[in-house]
């Protein structure tokens, strides 16, 4: 079950005050594991405060194997040790678009750089994907691209499902990637050369922001 406190900085959301609290309660009938672990449910709110959010990736739902899920959209604790599926294929990329590898799993480095990672499902029972995906989680996802659309930042939709929330991003000058899941059942639909890491970091430099150092921190 998710801490109830919202945190600091993104305490202004109305998903705090007006469905947390429902989801709080179903969560609370739930027999099953969640993940991640309570303190790490809205960790990448807590590493990325929104005016330090310059790109924001869209994942879909927590991992839902023991000792997987950290809390950032992707990342998998360094200790982990077993198959990276989307991530490893997030490293493929990396070194195809930038020509030098990452093989550190942990992402926190991207989130404290700027990246949000926002899984669209904040928690997931055990060995159920999608299982929480129904519990109003969305409205948070919603909350935040609205909140973001304030001024120009690049938003990354890797799938069908980050894609569908693109409707909630607004205002002008944005960096919107949209292109195929790094999932290993969609990653050769277009995800592969899409190069998103140097598109990022041309879009930022070009407005005379830092880049965001993708590779081994």
């Amino acid at each position: 079950m998710p801490e109830s406190r919202a945190p600091a900085q993104w305490s202004f959301l109305p998903f705090f005050q007006h469905d947390l609290p429902v989801i709080t309660a179903k969560l609370s009938q739930e027999v099953r594991t969640i993940y991640p672990p309570a303190q790490q449910v809205f960790r990448a709110l807590e590493l990325c405060p929104p005016d330090k959010a310059r790109v924001v990736i869209l994942g879909q739902d927590p991992y839902h194997t023991p000792g997987k899920a950290d809390g950032l959209a992707f990342s998998i604790p360094q200790d982990f040790g077993g198959r990276l599926d989307s991530l490893g294929n997030i490293f493929k990329e990396i070194v195809a678009d930038l020509g030098a590898p990452r093989s550190v799993t942990d992402l926190s480095d991207w989130a404290r750089q700027g990246v949000l990672l926002l899984n669209t499902a904040l928690t997931v029972p055990e060995g159920k994907a999608n299982g929480h995906a129904k519990l109003g989680w969305n409205h948070l996802t919603r909350d935040v691209l609205i909140a973001l659309s304030d001024h120009p930042r690049a938003f990354v939709l890797w799938g069908n499902h980050a894609q569908g929330f693109a409707k909630h991003i607004s205002g002008q000058n944005h960096l919107i990637l949209r292109t195929a899941h790094p999932s290993p059942l969609s990653v050769h639909r277009g995800f592969f050369g899409s190069r998103p890491f140097s598109q990022i970091n041309a879009w930022l430099t070009a407005r005379d922001e830092t880049p965001i150092h993708w590779t081994d921190p």
